[in-house]
């Protein structure tokens, strides 16, 4: 399994302590998600012996990887739209989708100050650079958008935009400082993973369409036990509680 899934740009296999050992699943993850699932995964593992094998990337990217027979048994998608596509072309199975999260998009930056509580940093001509996710590719990428075309500001700051594959790349761009500022996932600076300090804003939710993000079991997962105890297990107390705390509503 994990050979079949080394053309991955970045894998990692989560392992429990203790718990009898079950099945594996394969899990492609949206990268908004990574940290929460970094959180679930071993408390999948210890609550039903099953392992979780995970991937991460863009929703985009995994849909193409999918439709050329990569062989996930689960995807987290960060949209609603992807699993219902995969479920009309006959590649999920029919009646397993179902919303496990509703993101919440975010202007942050490293520097205190510069991110004010309204976004009104956006009209002031003051930002260089802003990055965000491919919104070709990334859900959180074509919110960004939204946003920017609502507020009026797109056509002005669309030749400053810095663009990365995913929600967890456009992170990393500001992150690291080297693009000032740019949107990301709430959940991603709840992870713990942001630098201390800095600014942001939580964009209304009013200003894009809504971060519905859908889990599915894929037909390479149709018979596997470990799938349908993810399932099941995203839908638990437990699940919800450290989904919750990450920043995501239901």
């Amino acid at each position: 399994m994990r050979r079949r899934l080394a053309f991955l740009a970045f894998a990692w296999v989560l392992l429990g302590t203790g718990a009898a050992r079950g099945a594996e699943v394969s899990v492609a993850v949206a990268a908004n998600f990574a940290g929460t699932m970094q959180k679930i995964a071993p408390a999948f593992e210890q609550a039903t012996g099953h392992r979780a094998v995970v991937a991460i990337g863009s929703t985009g990217r995994f849909y193409a990887q999918i439709r050329n027979g990569a062989p996930f048994h689960v995807l987290l998608s960060a949209d609603d739209e992807t699993p219902a596509r995969l479920e009309r072309e006959g590649r999920a199975v029919p009646g397993t989708r179902f919303t496990y999260a509703l993101g919440r998009l975010v202007l942050w930056s490293r520097q205190a100050g510069l991110v004010d509580g309204q976004g009104e940093v956006l009209r002031s001509g003051r930002i260089e650079r802003l990055a965000l996710a491919d919104p070709r590719l990334a859900p959180y990428g074509a919110a960004s958008v939204q946003v920017m075309e609502r507020l009026g500001v797109l056509e002005r700051l669309r030749p400053r935009l810095v663009q990365g594959e995913s929600i967890g790349q456009a992170f990393q761009f500001v992150a690291s400082g080297n693009v000032p500022v740019g949107f990301v996932a709430l959940s991603q600076l709840r992870a713990g993973a942001a630098p201390a300090g800095g600014s942001h804003w939580v964009v209304p939710e009013a200003l894009h369409e809504p971060l519905r993000q859908d889990a599915v079991v894929l037909e390479a997962g149709r018979d596997n036990p470990a799938a349908q105890a993810l399932m099941r297990f995203l839908r638990s107390d437990e699940a919800r509680a450290i989904i919750g705390a990450q920043g995501y509503a239901f």
